[in-house]
């Protein structure tokens, strides 16, 4: 029989069960519809991950005081720090006495804020600080340190205690901090470059949450506050959409001087044109916007720029947080095969000079293998999703034609008889099988497309593309093909007598 023949053959009995043939593609239907999703999905993660890390050094470290951290490091300078009870192991009145005025403080005397590092004296009252009675210590109210190294294990939950206002130390949670009042500072940063080789850059950086009004917006709005140095910009690789980035003069005039990201740009003011040299209103004080941010999609130490307002880090502590922030270092390690080495060095030298405190240190390598293995994973558990469904498919095929054969046996019976050869009909059943498989995987297909928007909904990203959907029809076919061959040679070894004589 002529090829020809048989698929003519192949395409009257297809049309004359349609509805059989819908239904008996359905688990190929489905089947292709979730590998073009996997593939969709699969491709739509890795692009997430390589936009996410884009922007990072593979060699970048974060370090943190492993220290307990107080939350919400959004207080203004006297204000939250007014209800801020004081860090330490023994309340003290703290103050160094610095400034003439008697105060309680230090020594193993119990008393409100300071800590056991407070130089007020051992054990003798006195009152201290600054203009005001302050209960704890901000930094500018003398509040001390002790500690070996460049900069010491700081005394007290710090406020800014330069307003003038009475403030208690650390409790409470306004302000950040940590509960024995460690906090990482400039200091180190340049003490990390001194003592630890392999170290290109280092920087350090903060968050707050703070009111931000100005521009478009109708009311107060809560944006991500970060105070960074000026070499921020070029360790995480941001790059300008308009204007500049902040820079050390910014930082050591304290200026009121701001960077936006691409998203808070397009929320305030609708553009970043429109954003550059306007005025934004962070805590009720004015700051001027000097540059806009590329858009970026990705998070450096901890902050992601797109949502993010930077301003000069002595900006944030004088105006923002007061001296109770809890930061981070980032450094860079000068080969990234060294990271690890690198990382034991500047725990080293940290736990040397805070005397043995834990720290928490993390490189951007790790987070790029974590988060690709995580994605791998999500896209092997939806690839064996596919598999199980294309199998429950495939087997639904061969028992639709194992009972089109017992259905068709005199008709098999009367081709046999007429010269058709077991090659011939072992070829039209094989072609009824993937021509319904083509069916069912053209349909999933569509449906994939169709049902793209609503996965979307659930912000999981999806990149279709024509390879997936040309992977998925031939797994459709192949799967057809497979499930169906053995029916298709049972009805090939059927002899034409028995064929003929079957009702």
């Amino acid at each position: 029989m002529r090829i020809s023949e048989i698929i003519r053959l192949v395409w009257l009995n297809l049309s004359q069960n349609k509805f059989k043939v819908i239904l008996t593609s359905v688990g190929i239907i489905v089947g292709s519809a979730t590998i073009m999703m996997v593939i969709a999905i699969g491709t739509g993660s890795r692009e997430e991950v390589a936009e996410q890390f884009k922007n990072l050094n593979a060699g970048a470290i974060d370090v943190t005081y492993g220290g307990e951290a107080q939350s919400g490091a959004g207080s203004t300078d006297g204000f939250f720090s007014m209800f801020n009870f004081g860090g330490g192991d023994m309340p003290s009145f703290g103050g160094d006495g610095s400034s003439g005025m008697p105060s309680f403080g230090g020594g193993s005397m119990p008393s409100f804020g300071g800590g056991s590092g407070s130089s007020g004296g051992s054990g003798m009252p006195s009152f201290g600080g600054g203009s005001m009675p302050s209960f704890g210590g901000g930094s500018s109210s003398g509040n001390s340190s002790s500690g070996s190294g460049r900069s010491g294990r700081s005394s007290g939950g710090s406020s800014s205690g330069g307003s003038g206002m009475p403030s208690f130390g650390g409790f409470g949670g306004f302000g950040g901090g940590t509960d024995d009042g460690l906090i990482l500072t400039q200091a180190d940063c340049e003490l990390l470059l001194e003592e630890v080789d392999d170290i290109t850059d280092a920087t350090i950086s903060y968050t707050a949450t703070t009111s931000v009004e100005g521009g478009d917006l109708s009311s107060a709005t809560y944006y991500t506050i970060a105070g960074v140095l000026d070499n921020y910009a070029k360790m995480s690789n941001l790059d300008m959409a308009i204007g500049s980035f902040l820079t050390s003069e910014n930082d050591e005039g304290k200026e009121k001087v701001c960077v936006l990201g691409a998203n808070v740009a397009k929320e305030i003011f609708g553009s970043a044109y429109d954003a550059y040299d306007g005025i934004v209103y962070i805590d009720d004080r004015p700051y001027v916007v000097s540059g806009v941010l590329e858009e970026m999609g990705t998070v450096a130490s901890g902050i992601s720029p797109d949502t993010a307002i930077f301003i000069p880090y002595q900006t944030g502590i004088k105006y923002v947080t007061g001296e109770t922030v809890s930061p981070t270092i980032t450094v860079i390690a000068a080969d990234v095969n060294h990271v690890s080495e690198v990382m034991d060095d500047i725990n080293a030298v940290l736990e040397e000079n805070y005397d043995g405190s834990a720290f928490s240190l993390s490189d951007a390598g790790s987070k790029m293998e974590a988060a690709t293995t995580s994605n791998q994973t999500l896209t092997l558990l939806l690839y064996s999703m596919a598999l199980i469904v294309f199998i429950v498919g495939g087997i639904g095929i061969m028992n639709v034609l194992f009972v089109s054969v017992k259905e068709r046996t005199n008709e098999i019976g009367i081709l046999k008889a007429l010269g058709c050869s077991r090659k011939d009909i072992l070829m039209e059943f094989l072609l009824e099988a993937s021509c319904i498989s083509f069916v069912g995987a053209c349909i999933g297909v569509l449906l994939s497309l169709g049902i793209t928007p609503v996965v979307e909904l659930f912000h999981v990203r999806v990149s279709l593309s024509a390879q997936g959907a040309l992977l998925s029809l031939l797994f459709g076919v192949i799967t057809g093909s497979i499930f169906g061959f053995y029916p298709a040679f049972k009805a090939s070894r059927l002899v034409p007598v028995e064929a003929l004589n079957q009702e």
